[in-house]
């Protein structure tokens, strides 16, 4: 997609893509063979989207590194990130790739139904014991630690199993999401966010989320992005805003935020050289949009993790 060519061709094309579009409200189908859904795609794959669904789903990443949104939340990723969303809330992960990379098998994803675990809670009384973790999961949880591990490694157990044996993981993989200390879990959209996506919007969204993670470290214009979607800019910021909670200045400038927090904990990079790699023009704007969202000044935050 290019960012600097919205010229009419280009529009055009756009917009032939967006109305043939299948509504990311994701249909999650059932298996009647199994209580869960579990199952692992490549990146990119037509699954790995900006996407909502009823269900709750466990996801692990198992190889690369990116960037991802839940909800309002922009952060970064790596091998071994491990998240559980809950119903209806929006999500995606989107790898840094080379032209033409395929990650194969990158994602190993589980989805159930949790009129599922009420059902069978009512039988089994000691499943009650995830209900909270599924109430906080509203907002979306990033696993860390020893607990993301720990999940991780019953994840891959249950792809590898099957009846007793795959049904004996999945009580294993709740049991560590649900008893995981506080200090190992992050919690991701704001608790006031409550996204507005149809299946027009998820499109347009989709859409856009491609141009601003595509083009985050460099330009990134609403003109642009509106007309990528073939909008008048007033009408795309309310319909954006309304779609994801937050403003289209507001995304980028937390993906812009979000790729420093990388750099920071796994480069030697001076600041100064972030600050123009993530797209800030200006160091003393950057250090204080930073200090903002994180609470520390970049440098702050450098000798913190490193310090962990």
């Amino acid at each position: 997609m290019s960012a600097t060519d919205p010229g009419n061709g280009a529009s055009a094309r756009l917009a032939e893509r967006l109305l043939g579009m299948r509504a990311n409200r994701e249909v999650i189908p059932e298996d009647p063979n199994h209580s869960v859904r579990w199952h692992e795609h490549d990146y990119p794959s037509p699954l790995a989207r900006w996407n909502y669904h009823p269900e709750y789903e466990i996801h692990l990443i198992r190889k690369g590194a990116g960037k991802f949104i839940v909800g309002d939340h922009i952060g970064t990723f790596e091998a071994g990130h491990v998240s559980l969303i809950g119903s209806g809330l929006p999500h995606d992960w989107v790898s840094d790739l080379e032209p033409g990379e395929v990650l194969e098998r990158r994602d190993a994803v589980i989805q159930f139904d949790g009129k599922w675990i009420r059902q069978a809670a009512s039988v089994i009384p000691e499943i009650a014991e995830i209900e909270p973790l599924l109430e906080q999961s509203a907002r979306g949880i990033e696993f860390l630690g020893r607990s993301a591990q720990t999940a991780a490694a019953a994840i891959e157990a249950m792809g590898a199993s099957a009846g007793l044996e795959r049904l004996h993981h999945l009580l294993e993989l709740f049991a560590i999401l649900a008893r995981a200390p506080q200090g190992e879990r992050r919690y991701l959209a704001e608790e006031w966010f409550r996204p507005q996506l149809d299946g027009q919007a998820a499109a347009v969204v989709d859409i856009v989320l491609e141009y601003v993670f595509s083009n985050h470290a460099g330009t990134v214009k609403m003109s642009e992005a509106a007309a990528l979607v073939g909008m008048s800019e007033p009408t795309f910021s309310k319909y954006f805003k309304r779609s994801t909670g937050q403003n289209f200045s507001d995304l980028v400038r937390k993906l812009r935020l979000a790729h420093a927090r990388r750099l920071l904990e796994r480069s030697d990079m001076a600041i100064s050289t972030i600050c123009y790699e993530v797209g800030f023009s200006n160091l003393s704007n950057f250090n204080r949009q930073f200090l903002n969202e994180t609470g520390a000044t970049p440098r702050e935050y450098r000798a913190r993790t490193a310090a962990t």
